[in-house]
C-alpha cells in the first residue's frame, strides 16, 4: 500500500505550480504588451498591468497587419495560409504513412526490408539538407506561391511510417486471416479493421504533425514571394525585421498571441486522445 505523505504532496504541488508559473509568465508578458500602446510596450521595465488597447491592437493586426513601419498584410490571411498548410501537411503525412506502412507489413514482395530501411534512412535528411534540390523541383513545376508548394514537399514522413509499421505489427495476424476468409480485399481490411484500430494513433500523430506544419518557417520563406501566401511565421519575422527602434512590440505581441491560438486549441481539445495514442491502443 502506498502511504500518503502530506509534506511530500505539498512539495510536489509546489514544484508543479512553480513550473507552470515559469511557463506561463512569458505568455502573460506577451499578452500584457499586446494590450498596450507602442510607447508603453517599448518602456523598460514593462508594466505588468494590461493596457486599454486590446481590441484596437488585435483588430489592427487581424484585419490589416500593418504597423507604422512595416506592412505585412492581413494577419488573418496569414493564419488562413498557415491553417491550410498545416492541415494539408498533417493529413498528407498520415495518409501516405499509413498506406506505406500497410504495404510494408501486409504485402510480401522482394526487397521489402530494403525499402523500409531506405525510408527510415531519410530521417537523416531533413528539409534543411535537401532544400536546394527541393526548391529547384518545386520551381520547375511552377508550384511557388501556392498551397501545393507549401505542403507537398513536406508531407512524406519516415517517422510516421515507422510508427504505423510498428503498430500494424502488433495487430493479431488472425484478424487478417479472418478478413481473407470473409472475402475482404486488402483495402477493405485496411478500412474496416486497421483504420478503426489506429484512431488514437491517428489523433496523436495529427496533433504532432499539425503543430509541425503550423510552425514551418524556413521552407515557406523560400517557397513564397507573394505577400498573400505568407504563413504566420514569415509574417512575424517581417514584423521584427526593422530593428528594435522600428518595431512596434504591441503589434508583434498581439500577432504572437493570435499565432499561438490554433495549435493551442488543437492540443487542448485533443489532449485526451493525444495522451491515449502515445501510451495506449484500442486493440
Amino acid at each position: 500500500m502506498i502511504e500518503r505523505r502530506p509534506v511530500l504532496d505539498f512539495v510536489g504541488h509546489l514544484v508543479l505550480l512553480c513550473g507552470a508559473a515559469l511557463v506561463a509568465f512569458p505568455l502573460y508578458i506577451a499578452f500584457v504588451a499586446s494590450t498596450q500602446s507602442a510607447e508603453q510596450a517599448a518602456q523598460a521595465p514593462l508594466s505588468l498591468i494590461p493596457g486599454t488597447q486590446l481590441i484596437h491592437n488585435y483588430v489592427q493586426v487581424f484585419v490589416s497587419g500593418s504597423s507604422g513601419h512595416v506592412d505585412v498584410g492581413s494577419i488573418g490571411r496569414m493564419m488562413w495560409v498557415s491553417l491550410v498548410s498545416a492541415l494539408g501537411i498533417a493529413f498528407g503525412k498520415i495518409a501516405i504513412s499509413m498506406l506505406s506502412a500497410f504495404a510494408l507489413v501486409y504485402f510480401r514482395f522482394r526487397g521489402r526490408s530494403v525499402v523500409f530501411w531506405l525510408i527510415f534512412l531519410t530521417l537523416m535528411l531533413p528539409i534543411e539538407v535537401r532544400i536546394t534540390p527541393t526548391y529547384q523541383v518545386v520551381s520547375d513545376l511552377g508550384m511557388l506561391n501556392s498551397y501545393a508548394g507549401l505542403t507537398i514537399p513536406l508531407i512524406a514522413s519516415a517517422t510516421a511510417t515507422f510508427l504505423f509499421r510498428q503498430f500494424f505489427l502488433t495487430v493479431p495476424e488472425e484478424l487478417a486471416e479472418a478478413a481473407r476468409i470473409d472475402g475482404a480485399g486488402p483495402m477493405r481490411f485496411f478500412k474496416d479493421v486497421l483504420w478503426p484500430l489506429s484512431r488514437t494513433n491517428l489523433v496523436a500523430l495529427f496533433v504532432i504533425m499539425f503543430i509541425y506544419g503550423w510552425n514551418q518557417y524556413l521552407w515557406p520563406l523560400l517557397a513564397t514571394t507573394d505577400q498573400s501566401m505568407y504563413p504566420i511565421g514569415v509574417g512575424i519575422k517581417r514584423l521584427i525585421s526593422g530593428g528594435d527602434s522600428a518595431v512596434e512590440w504591441n503589434v508583434v505581441m498581439a500577432t504572437l498571441i493570435l499565432a499561438m491560438l490554433p495549435p493551442g486549441l488543437v492540443v487542448v481539445f485533443m489532449q485526451k486522445w493525444f495522451v491515449k495514442g502515445l501510451v495506449d491502443s484500442d486493440k
